[in-house]
Formats: structure tokens, C-alpha cells, sequence
């Protein structure tokens, strides 16, 4: 089978696949087309909403590039991978009456079963997805930076500021020394003010990503502080500015999003940091 009839064959046909396939492919895409998957990964409505014109005006590539990311993906054409991102969309976009009405649809007799067992499948799933894609090595590297660290600053907002407010709960019981950067009075951008490099941070955000939370980590970046990422992609504007980070896919049920493999790991984080110091301190005890 030749490479075309390959690439056909592998076709993704939902958001989620096509993202997978992007990550795959883009350390051997051309330097054009790398640069458009990473504006559609990171702008996945600009995409689904624009034209071919302001898509490409956008990303800062010519229209045909659009029409050649398609082809190389496996697409008749840039339409049809268009047609990838509305759909996202429309997932997406469901309010939560409209989920519910999707539940019910879905339940057999027992809804109350139906919907318990489909959000733990959805929270195993990611836990397994994790557990198969992290790697320990990032994950050492991530625990060296942030134990190092005089103060470690906690940024998340929105679906992801449960990871900070538990970070919060374990790092005050380990003694380890933090701030959280959600302040009710709107001084967030002045409270990374006074972080210095010998400080570090980690910042979690998914798509779409937090305005507030990716604006906090360039400032971070921009001061010199390590910034440890905890996102959904390769493309994430988050990670383009860390440290290290971590890629986190967290499958949903129903269009609601689990949150059970990024908290598996913001629970390891401080354990981790804690048991890093306390070795550090007891080998210059018995020097």
C-alpha cells in the first residue's frame, strides 16, 4: 500500500482523532503547514467559523496552504476538514439542559445506573489514557523544578481551577510554600508580579484555553520562571511557554469532561515535592 492510500485510510472523522494525528505528524510536516495545524489546534473556532480567506490572513499562511494541511491529512479538500471542526462545535456547545436531554436519551431503565457507569467509564478512560502517554522522565523533571522552588504559584481557571484549590489543600499540609493566583479583588496580574526565577509555577488550562490562565504563565515565562504545564495538546498555547509539560486528554461522557487524570496527577505533584525535599534535607544532615 502506498503512502496516499495509507494516509486515506487514517482519515480521522472526529476532533479528538484528528488532533491525535496532528500531534503524530508534526515533527515531519513542512514548516507551513506545521505552523496552520498548530493556529487550528489552537483556534479550533476561528476555524470552524471562518473563511478560507481570514483562516489563512489569520495563521499568516497563503489560502492554499489551507487546501495543502487538508490534503496531507487525508481530506478531499479543506471543506471536509472544516466540516471536522464545526462539528466540534456543536458538541461542544451544548448547554447543559441540552446534555441532559441527551442523557436521558441514551439511558435505558435504570438512567440513574446508566449515567453513574458512564461517567466512571469516562474518568477510567482517562486515568488508563494517562497512565500510557505520561512520561516519568518529564514528570522527574517536573517534581526537580518545582522543589527547587523558594514559592510555587498555582494557575488554573474555570473547568481547571479544582486542580489549584486541591494543590492548595495538599501543598498547606506538606508545608510547602505557595500562592494561589485567584484573587476575588482582580489583582492576578499584579500578584505574578512578585514572583522571581527562583520561584517556579504550574499552570493547567484545556481547550478552549483560558485567556486568564495563558496571559498568568506569560507573564510567569516572561520573569524567568519555570512554568510547569499541564494541558490538552502539543499546539496548546500553554505549553509553547513551559518549562516542561504534561499532556493530559480527559475523555468526557455526554459532553461533560472529566477531571480524574489531571487530578490523579496534581495529587502525585506534591507528594512528589515533599518526599524530594525531605531526601535533600537528610542528605546534608549526614554530611
Amino acid at each position: 500500500m502506498d503512502s496516499d492510500s495509507k494516509t486515506t485510510a487514517r482519515v480521522p472523522r472526529d476532533f479528538e482523532s484528528l488532533r491525535s494525528i496532528i500531534i503524530e505528524r508534526k515533527a515531519n510536516m513542512p514548516k507551513r503547514l506545521a505552523q496552520v495545524a498548530a493556529f487550528a489546534l489552537g483556534n479550533p473556532d476561528e476555524i470552524a467559523f471562518g473563511t478560507t480567506a481570514s483562516i489563512a490572513a489569520a495563521s499568516e499562511v497563503q489560502p492554499s496552504t489551507l487546501v495543502r494541511l487538508a490534503h496531507h491529512l487525508g481530506y478531499v479538500g479543506f471543506s471536509d476538514l472544516q466540516s471536522i471542526f464545526r462539528e466540534r462545535l456543536r458538541d461542544r456547545t451544548l448547554s447543559y439542559e441540552e446534555r441532559l436531554v441527551t442523557l436521558e436519551k441514551a439511558s435505558g431503565e435504570d438512567e440513574d445506573a446508566s449515567l453513574l457507569s458512564g461517567f466512571i467509564s469516562a474518568a477510567s478512560q482517562s486515568i488508563n489514557r494517562l497512565a500510557a502517554t505520561v512520561q516519568t522522565d518529564t514528570f522527574a523533571k517536573a517534581v526537580e523544578i518545582l522543589a527547587a522552588a523558594e514559592t510555587i504559584y498555582l494557575i488554573a481557571k474555570r473547568r481547571s481551577y479544582p486542580l489549584t484549590a486541591h494543590m492548595t489543600y495538599a501543598f498547606s499540609k506538606l508545608n510547602i510554600r505557595h500562592q494561589i493566583v485567584a484573587s476575588p479583588n482582580g489583582v492576578d496580574p499584579e500578584m505574578v508580579q512578585f514572583a522571581t526565577p527562583n520561584d517556579a509555577a504550574i499552570a493547567a488550562s484545556f481547550s478552549p484555553y483560558a485567556a486568564d490562565s495563558l496571559s498568568q504563565a506569560e507573564a510567569l515565562a516572561d520573569r524567568g520562571v519555570p512554568v510547569v504545564a499541564i494541558t490538552d495538546s502539543a499546539f496548546s498555547p500553554l505549553a509553547a511557554r513551559a518549562t516542561c509539560w504534561f499532556e493530559v486528554a480527559e475523555a468526557d461522557f455526554a459532553g461533560f469532561r472529566s477531571l480524574s487524570a489531571s487530578m490523579a496527577l496534581t495529587m502525585a505533584l506534591p507528594v512528589a515535592i515533599a518526599e524530594r525535599r525531605r531526601k535533600r534535607t537528610h542528605a546534608k544532615s549526614v554530611k
